[in-house]
């Protein structure tokens, strides 16, 4: 297949289609194909890969033969940071580039969205026990090791002797055993632990030992063999920096009236509220940390700046410490047409969030005079209808939760012209379902029901019990009261935007076989505590999490409560006292996925869980839960013209479980001239 010249700016959109649906085994044979991939993990340096650019030689290596950033050496130099071999652990963890040895400085820019849009720098710094290649195999990462039993009841994990937090304080197994007696096993700060700490239907919660400092095994009462999976994303459970966040624990700290004399200072009801506030890394540039660069003020501010941990334990082939590049810099913004504006004047370094495929034309048009490329990935996000069917008004719960009305609000749509509207023809009809590029991908889910048949909708409607219709022509509830069916759909998607053109064309077609609906845009936080508190009708967000469903199934088992089309069912699922918590009823469908669901996570086999999670699909096909009308979209990147690190023929395969944009450890990434980028 031949790659695209991304220096192009003239790309059909057959070409554009071919590229988003590359399948796993293409995005594998074009990371190998240019030599490059976020490569394995190695346990001791590797002889350097031929880079266009020399190792810096600035800053001599030290007796451990490692290099640090010139703006750490200086500081050394001061007496104001311990030298490099002792900041980093005894066997660092050993990472190339795709792009090679990189340049010590400058910034990369970025934007988002405000403090409920914090996924975007989440997910570019996070740091696991384990973590993904760009080849999607797991890794070493924290952990420097691994093994477990036969039936994967007991994991254990060896952690890198001498690795340390970022304010210096050693990172240890006494970070797990705090964290599992203060947080995990607290009621007050964890009122229901959590799914990835329990097991089997009466979410028995693993136990922690430490048979030393460097230890951590963990033993589960059930079969648990996707534990690798889980850990891997995961960087605020596990472990804590107890040395810091033990002043803001009631039963840790040491002086109880100074820690409620701060509660209320800071206006928050508990000391379990300011824990959990003290405990965010974007909120508190004071808390500890991981990752390679660390909050250098609070994330509500209009500049999100993150600076370098100078004790970050990864290294490259030459003993350069990463990261190469000093901080990174969010600009807040308030509507895409602002952030697209700054892509197109060259103010943005890299971003995949937010950058839209809808506006590939706009962007791929401005790459010379914006000093950019544009890079394709595969993404899987869908475009979807989401009605709740566990919305608090009874008689748009029942209309809800009758399969057919769902079908007949498929069939009522048409899909094609959908695209071409909204999307320029760039994605592709199907259901919300696993990608082509999953290995549980399911054509006979991904496709039911995306005819487009009015009359089919119009008749199943009718036959549902809502025939009759108001004097404008909008069906009306069969109970004799002559009320109009009308409901509210809401979501983060902006006037003016193509997701905003997608739902009131929907909108349009719906109202064709009689359904009145109406769209309200909202800001993420205002969306977010809509459906927190089940006070939601329909949603209009787009489901992802389909390349690696088994590793991350939420949005197909209810469970994924901010795509709420069955909110209070999937908080009984996660936690049978919340709130909004309700249980489905006996038999209900639902709880048939969940059954199938329970024993996919105790079955070792792998071609077995991908069997069972096909029975999960045919569930999705014949009651569908979600309505999908659009999905295989491809995804543009930004990067800069000199920002290297990311092979220009990578196809980037965006997914949560593999935290989007973060796949590729952006720490690898290095400015050709990093004086211009400062």
């Amino acid at each position: 297949m031949k790659k695209l010249d991304q220096r192009s700016s003239d790309i059909t959109r057959r070409r554009f289609l071919q590229l988003g649906a590359i399948g796993t085994a293409g995005i594998v044979a074009a990371a190998c194909a240019a030599g490059g991939g976020e490569p394995a993990a190695q346990d001791m340096p590797a002889t350097a890969a031929d880079a266009e650019t020399e190792a810096p030689a600035e800053v001599p290596a030290s007796p451990g033969g490692y290099r640090e950033a010139p703006m750490l050496a200086e500081m050394v130099a001061a007496g104001e940071l311990p030298p490099i071999d002792e900041r980093l652990p005894a066997n660092p963890l050993v990472l190339e580039g795709m792009e090679g040895i990189g340049n010590y400085g400058g910034t990369m820019r970025r934007g988002f969205k405000g403090v409920s849009d914090r996924w975007g720098p989440t997910k570019l710094a996070r740091q696991g026990l384990t973590w993904y290649t760009p080849e999607l195999s797991l890794r070493p990462n924290i952990a420097e090791s691994w093994e477990s039993n036969d039936d994967a009841t007991v994991w254990t994990f060896h952690l890198r002797q001498g690795m340390k937090w970022s304010d210096g304080n050693a990172f240890d197994t006494d970070n797990f055993a705090w964290w599992q007696e203060n947080v995990m096993l607290n009621q007050d700060v964890t009122p229901a632990i959590g799914r990835h700490w329990v097991t089997g239907s009466e979410r028995t919660p693993m136990t922690m030992e430490f048979p030393d400092k460097h230890t951590v095994v963990f033993t589960f009462a059930h079969p648990n063999p996707m534990f690798l999976d889980r850990v891997a994303p995961l960087t605020r459970d596990l472990f804590a920096p107890h040395h810091y966040l033990s002043q803001f624990h009631m039963e840790t700290t040491d002086d109880k009236e100074a820690l409620e004399a701060a509660v209320e200072e800071s206006g928050l009801d508990t000391w379990v509220a300011l824990f959990s506030d003290r405990n965010w890394w974007y909120l508190n540039p004071d808390l500890p940390s991981l990752y390679s660069w660390t909050a250098s003020n609070p994330l509500s501010e209009e500049l999100f700046v993150m600076g370098r941990n100078p004790y970050f334990w990864q290294v490259d082939p030459e003993g350069n410490q990463m990261p190469y590049i000093d901080s990174i810099r969010h600009r807040l913004f308030d509507t895409n047409d602002v952030f697209d504006l700054r892509i197109i004047n060259g103010e943005v370094d890299y971003q995949q969030r937010h950058v839209t495929a809808a506006n590939f034309t706009l962007y791929k048009e401005s790459e010379d005079s914006g000093g950019y490329r544009v890079q394709l990935g595969a993404g899987d996000q869908h475009v979807c209808l989401t009605p709740n069917q566990t919305v608090q008004k009874p008689r748009l719960r029942e209309f809800f939760q009758t399969r057919d009305v769902r079908i007949a609000m498929s069939l009522a749509v048409d899909r094609e012209e959908l695209n071409e509207l909204a999307f320029e023809g760039l994605y592709t009809p199907r259901q919300y379902s696993p990608l082509e590029q999953s290995p549980q991908y399911y054509p006979t889910q991904a496709y039911a029901h995306i005819g487009y048949d009015p009359d089919r909708a119009n008749q199943l409607l009718d036959d549902a019990g809502y025939a009759e219709k108001d004097s404008d022509g909008f069906r009306v509830y069969p109970d004799g009261s002559g009320d109009t069916i009308s409901f509210v759909v809401e979501g983060t998607a902006q006037p003016g935007s193509p997701d905003e053109d997608a739902i009131q064309i929907i909108i349009r077609y719906l109202e064709d076989v009689g359904i009145k609906a109406t769209y309200k845009g909202m800001e993420r936080s205002l969306y977010t505590e809509h459906w927190a508190a089940n006070e939601i009708d329909a949603a209009f967000w787009g489901s992802g999490r389909s390349l690696l469903p088994l590793v991350d199934p939420a949005f197909f088992l209810g469970t994924g409560l901010d795509r709420p089309w069955g909110e209070a069912w999937g908080r009984w699922r996660l936690d049978p006292n919340h709130a909004v918590a309700e249980e489905p009823p006996q038999g209900h469908w639902i709880r048939t996925m969940w059954n199938i669901w329970d024993e996919i996570l105790v079955e070792p086999d792998e071609a077995r869980r991908n069997e069972l999670f096909t029975q999960i699909l045919d569930v999705w096909a014949e009651e569908l839960p979600q309505i999908g009308f659009l999905g295989q979209i491809p995804n543009p990147l930004i990067v800069l013209n000199g920002l290297r690190g990311l092979d220009p023929e990578y196809v980037y395969p965006l997914s949560n479980p593999t935290s989007h944009g973060g796949l590729v450890q952006v720490h690898t990434f290095y400015w050709d001239d990093p004086e211009s980028q400062s």
